[in-house]
């Protein structure tokens, strides 16, 4: 079982200013929850306290991205609104945030005043080239990326050259430096020290190295952005919803290696000493669970997975474990959802693989009992009649919940006891206990 430990919030300055953290540096344990309609932070959070009575602190960051809630239409302020009632309703006395996720200059406004947490969303722009001057500088800079490169943690050495670290310098620098812009603005406006800074560097095309991670946190360290949370891009598919495809050994390979970067880096360049890694789209990917707790076991290090639409999942499940109404608004969503395919997983096309020769139809569906649904969608491998592709559906389909309105919030509302089981079971049981507990 994994220790951690952190401060407290001041209950007074709790009630006073709910949202606002006594102390911004982020424990070593934290996982991302993703409440898209601002109902489940109860529940969420049940399963964070759960951990606690297992003597493990695992801090919630309540997280939603600016295209959820553009598609929801909803605010983040709603979101906030939604986690702090939650911590005053469980008596939560440990930190907790909000996360502005994937956020840029053009959109983070909104995201100023209720957020705590900023990822900040540099993907657009790797491999975008850095100015010649920039370059240069960052190599004049760091004469000790070239050569060999030993990082403790990692048997060998890495050999460079001047010309291999220009090329990574030449493919990361210019996000780099649009981070520091960012942080720089955020810091400006909330003032320095009053937020966590996470930066994303997950949605690229390829893994980064252990060697591009440390010249990423040594450019990171020159824009003087004390990033807390760093999300590379791992090896493997981390399709949403479902289970991790890849090679495992490879996997964990890399997480080690980029725990012993950050490491290095924290130690060499002044980084801050919580910095760790986030594991993005990080949710049900069970088979890469206990490599993490392996690797948090052995080097006593942290790290913050974040998780989103598995919550939306089990509202859904939990609607047509309910039966009646509930189960007839899980089958009306699934229907739109069919109809609706294409537009739905367009902007997802990258992070998910739906074979839709496996897509039950509509009519089908409409005649399956609430034990035919849930045990469709629930994610259970062991089960014969779990479809992932049926999951993944459902899961970038959360637009047709909010196309329904009132009438989706007052099934959650109707069946809220069912729905916070299923969500506190799924959080705690999961995704707490395998990673946090190693169970």
């Amino acid at each position: 079982m994994l220790k951690s430990s952190s401060g407290v919030h001041d209950p007074a300055a709790m009630e006073a200013q709910p949202h606002v953290s006594i102390n911004f540096d982020l424990p070593r344990f934290s996982l991302g929850v993703g409440d898209r309609f601002a109902h489940q932070a109860a529940a969420q959070l049940a399963a964070c306290q759960l951990a606690l009575e297992q003597g493990v602190e695992v801090i919630p960051v309540w997280n939603k991205s600016n295209r959820e809630h553009t598609i929801i239409g909803s605010d983040p302020s709603q979101t906030r609104a939604a986690a702090d009632a939650a911590v005053r309703d469980l008596a939560w006395q440990l930190p907790y945030f909000l996360d502005a996720d994937h956020i840029n200059l053009k959109t983070v406004g909104r995201f100023l005043a209720p957020c705590d947490f900023f990822t900040i969303d540099v993907a657009d722009l790797i491999g975008q080239p850095a100015s010649p001057a920039s370059v240069d500088s960052f190599l004049g800079r760091h004469a000790e990326l070239i050569g060999d490169v030993r990082i403790p943690g990692i048997e060998q050495p890495f050999r460079t050259d001047a010309e291999q670290v220009r090329r990574v310098a030449n493919t990361f620098l210019a996000a780099v430096e649009e981070a520091g812009t960012i942080y720089r603005a955020l810091a400006e406006r909330k003032g320095a020290g009053s937020f966590v800074p996470e930066i994303s560097m997950d949605e690229t095309d390829r893994p980064q190295t252990p060697i591009e991670l440390l010249i990423i946190l040594a450019a990171v360290a020159d824009e003087k952005i004390p990033i807390q949370t760093i999300a590379p891009k791992f090896t493997g598919r981390f399709n949403k919803g479902v289970d991790y495809v890849g090679d495992l050994t490879q996997f964990a390979r890399e997480f080690e290696e980029d725990l012993a970067a950050i490491a290095f880096a924290v130690q060499t360049y002044g980084l801050p000493a919580n910095l760790k890694l986030s594991v993005h789209s990080g949710s049900d990917k069970f088979s890469i669970y206990p490599a993490i707790y392996r690797a948090l076991t052995r080097t006593g290090t942290g790290v913050h997975l974040k998780t989103a639409g598995t919550t939306w999942l089990e509202e859904v499940i939990g609607l047509a474990e309910a039966g009646w109404d509930g189960l007839a608004v899980a089958k009306e969503i699934y229907a739109e959802a069919f109809a609706h395919a294409a537009d739905l997983t367009k902007p997802y096309a990258t992070v998910i693989d739906i074979d839709s020769a496996q897509l039950p139809s509509p009519v089908l569906v409409n005649a399956w009992s609430s034990d035919q649904y849930t045990r469709a969608l629930r994610h259970n491998q062991s089960d014969p009649a779990y479809n992932p592709s049926f999951r993944q559906l459902l899961h970038v389909g959360f637009k047709v919940a909010a196309t329904l309105g009132d009438r989706y919030l007052r099934a959650l509302e109707t069946h809220r006891a069912v729905i916070a089981k299923n969500v506190t079971t799924n959080l705690f049981e999961r995704h707490i206990r395998p990673v946090f507990l190693g169970q």
